[in-house]
């Protein structure tokens, strides 16, 4: 299956319990769509919180994290991984 990472800016600030109340709320609906949520960082200084997923499409991760909050402003195929 397809990787994406996605990137969301302008979360300032964002905590540790922040960042997995997110990542939770991803995994708890994750299946409907068909996408698997690996790992989840974040920089709280600027902002900048990246997730790795396996799904079908971006669209598929797209519709999740919108579905909980948190739409990204990016997301990338990672067609490479060594």
């Amino acid at each position: 299956m397809p990787q994406f990472m996605d990137v969301h800016h302008g979360m300032k600030g964002i905590t540790a319990d922040q960042l997995r109340e997110a990542h939770s709320a991803d995994l708890a609906i994750e299946k409907e769509e068909g996408v698997h949520f690996e790992k989840a960082w974040a920089d709280p200084e600027s902002g900048t919180v990246y997730c790795l997923s396996d799904a079908p499409s971006a669209e598929a991760v797209q519709r999740i994290h919108e579905r909980t909050g948190h739409r990204p402003d990016e997301i990338h195929p990672v067609p490479l991984t060594v």
